[in-house]
């Protein structure tokens, strides 16, 4: 891909990313979703990217409470990442942490915890304990460990 098609990617997810995070969805989703139309047209649906469009477009549905939108974007970007990089690639523990976090939201206690498990697993294997993304998913089933079982 051509460096300018890159910082075009940039600039909407960007762009998207404020507006989710100043709670303008209505103006994010069509960014969000237009970055994933493109990088499945010009990286193929097989590419590791697509997996991260679909994470943040089912994160924006979330936050949204469009819980039955997100989790199969969520469930794709989690095969997706499992098919390209393997098992036990940090990516995988992303997916599967945002994946237990849906399940979360909607009380799926059961379903969640074993994905939390696996994700924090799959972190401090590979990243280690100290590692930001393996702390953040680390305070993400402690949190839920809190929610659903006191």
């Amino acid at each position: 891909m051509s460096p300018w098609r890159i910082k075009d990617f940039r600039k909407r997810f960007n762009l998207a990313a404020l507006h989710k995070s100043t709670g303008r969805y209505s103006e994010a989703e069509p960014l969000l979703k237009l970055a994933l139309e493109q990088r499945k047209r010009l990286l193929g649906e097989e590419h590791t990217d697509v997996a991260t469009s679909l994470n943040n477009l089912a994160k924006l549905y979330e936050s949204t409470g469009r819980y039955s939108e997100a989790e199969p974007l969520l469930k794709l970007a989690l095969e997706l990442s499992k098919r390209l990089l393997g098992d036990n690639h940090p990516d995988v523990a992303i997916s599967l942490n945002n994946l237990a976090a849906l399940y979360r939201y909607r009380g799926r206690y059961r379903k969640a915890k074993p994905l939390f498990e696996q994700a924090l697993t799959i972190c401090e294997q590979t990243l280690g304990v100290s590692h930001p993304t393996t702390m953040t998913i680390r305070a993400n089933y402690a949190s839920f460990l809190r929610e659903a079982y006191h």
